[in-house]
Parts: structure tokens; sequence; C-alpha cells
């Protein structure tokens, strides 16, 4: 017979991503490619007198302050991960880091599109095959930069359910397989290395524009489009900041992350006169979910048994279960 100590019944609340230290040394990497080429842009660009290269450039510079906010952040919890006034845990730094990064995008947006706007009102000459040269090098550090974090945010996004879960109690109830039935859980993905993604595809995008533009104005003269480049581009970043606001922001407010999850979570649980009364669902860390969920019945079972109908669910690492019981109460009526 095993008797049960103290620490069988404790467990860590480490809710990191499974690639959270690729991820770090990933993100350090592209950092120091943005600002490098940030700077050369800057110049160049002020130099050939290229608007699209230097809002290219500035754009560079924020996105460089951006990324590392989200190095840091993969940094914080990693150091922070066992930290006990961290009631679950660090997992959700990364979304702290991913909403300032969107909203840093969404400012690059605005001053893009104030520049190029003036710049349009008040034209000036550019030395197009200088200009042109130094945005075809900063398109490809973006590239790279893209296809060095390009795996890791799909990647993410495939494999993110990884535990870190320490909490193992041995059970005599019978083992309930079931099927897994919902296959995109919209929590498993990794916020932050999404807004790296997206700032360094941002930059990829600004260098297109500024490509296309410069060729039009040295072979048709079309000078106009350099500044039209630059607000087009502004309006496609303005969109991507917002879906990053609202994906990072609704789970800084603990909304439900997937709707398909809690309705799994739900139909395991009320089974015969057990009936859900209260489910809270919420997002721990790329790949792990939250949950607590009061349960009124009859019949009330140990806690126990309510947690292993819901064992087969990946990413649940963290489930509370409360049990009311409640004799005679009236037969719910079906949904």
């Amino acid at each position: 017979m095993h008797h049960h100590t103290l620490h069988d019944w404790q467990h860590e609340h480490v809710f990191l991503g499974e690639h959270h230290d690729r991820h770090e040394r990933r993100t350090w990497l592209v950092v120091g490619l943005t600002a490098a080429m940030m700077v050369a842009e800057i110049i160049a660009g002020t130099i050939f007198g290229s608007m699209a290269l230097v809002a290219d450039g500035w754009h560079m510079s924020t996105h460089a302050a951006a990324l590392a906010i989200a190095a840091l952040a993969y940094r914080f919890a990693r150091k922070h991960a066992h930290d006990p006034r961290f009631s679950f845990g660090t997992g959700k730094v990364g979304e702290l880091a991913a909403f300032s990064s969107s909203i840093i995008l969404a400012l690059i947006a605005l001053l893009i599109g104030y520049e190029s706007l003036v710049r349009l009102m008040n034209p000036v000459s550019i030395q197009f095959g200088e200009a042109t040269a130094v945005a075809v090098i900063g398109l490809a550090v973006n590239l790279a930069s893209a296809w060095l974090l390009a795996c890791d945010h799909h990647h993410g996004h495939n494999h993110g359910h990884h535990h870190g879960h320490g909490h193992k109690h041995d059970h005599d109830h019978e083992d309930h397989h079931h099927g897994h039935t919902h296959s995109d859980h919209h929590h498993s993905g990794d916020t932050n290395i999404r807004a790296a993604y997206l700032h360094v595809l941002a930059d990829a995008l600004t260098s297109v524009l500024a490509i296309v533009a410069l060729l039009a104005g040295r072979f048709y003269g079309w000078s106009w489009l350099d500044p039209v480049m630059g607000v087009v581009g502004a309006v496609v970043i303005a969109l991507w900041s917002w879906g990053l606001i609202r994906t990072a922001g609704a789970t800084l407010l603990d909304a439900v992350p997937d709707q398909a999850l809690a309705r799994s979570v739900r139909e395991r649980i009320e089974l015969g006169e057990d009936c859900v009364t209260d489910l809270h669902l919420w997002r721990l860390g790329p790949g792990h979910a939250g949950l607590i969920v009061s349960v009124v019945s009859d019949a009330p079972q140990p806690p126990d048994v309510y947690k292993q109908r819901l064992s087969s669910i990946e990413g649940l690492p963290h489930v509370t279960v409360e049990v009311h019981p409640c004799p005679n109460h009236p037969q719910r009526e079906a949904a």
C-alpha cells in the first residue's frame, strides 16, 4: 500500500512553453541582426534621401526594442519560474511582452503613416540606386530573421502541449480513455514568439514595399510611389498589431482560450447526475491551461474521479475540482 507524503500532494507551477530556451536564444540572435541593420538603413536612407528607407530603419529600431522585450521576457520567465510570488508561475510573462510589442507595432504604423504623408506633400530627391541596394540588404536580413523565428512560431502552434507538472498520485480508479475530440488548442501557441515573428515580418514587408517604390521611381520616374508605399505598409502593420493586441490582451484578462476545450471539459464531467455549475478555464502559459470547476450532484464522487475523466485532455496541468452534494435537486434542463 502506498502511503502519501506531503510531497506527493505538492506540485510545481512551471508553465513555460516546451521550446522556451530555444525561443530565447533565437530571439536574442534576431535582436542583434535587427539592431545592426537598423543603423545601416537609417544612415543610408538619410544620405540617399529615401523616405521608405528611413522609415524602414526607424521601423527596425522600434522592432529591435520590441524584440529585446520579447527576449527579456523569456529570460525573466525562466529565472523566476519557481518563484512562489507568482501564484500560477511565469507562463504569462510572454503575453505581457507580446501585448507591449503589439502597442509598439501600432505606434510604428502611426509614425510611418505620418512621415509618409508628410513626404507625399513635400517630395525630396531620391538616389534610387544606392537606396535600393541598402533596401535589398535589409530585406535579406529580415528574411533571415523571419526564417529563424518562423520555425519556432509554427512549431509552437503545432506542438505546444508540454507539461511542467509535477503532481503525481497513485489512484486505484479505473483509467477512462476518452477520444481527444479537439485537435487545435488555441492556448498552445507561444504569443511572445508570434509577436517577435510579426515584428520581423512587418520589417520584411516595409523592405519589399521600399524596393518596389525605389525601382518604380528609378525606371518610371514615379517618385510619389515611395511615400505611398509607406502609407500602405503602415495600414498593414496597424492591422497586424490590432490582431496581436486582441490575442495577448484576452490572455492577460484570463479569457477562455478555447471554447471547444471548455465544451469538452463540461461534457466529460457531466455524466449521470453530475452537473457543472461553475467553470473557469484560462491560459497559464504556452500549451498550459488552468481549470477550476464546481460540480453539483445527487451522488457526488471524490474530486479525483472527476479529474480522472479529464486526464486524457492534453494541456490541463492545473485542475481544481469542487464537489457539492445536492440531494434531490431538480433535473437540469437539456441544453
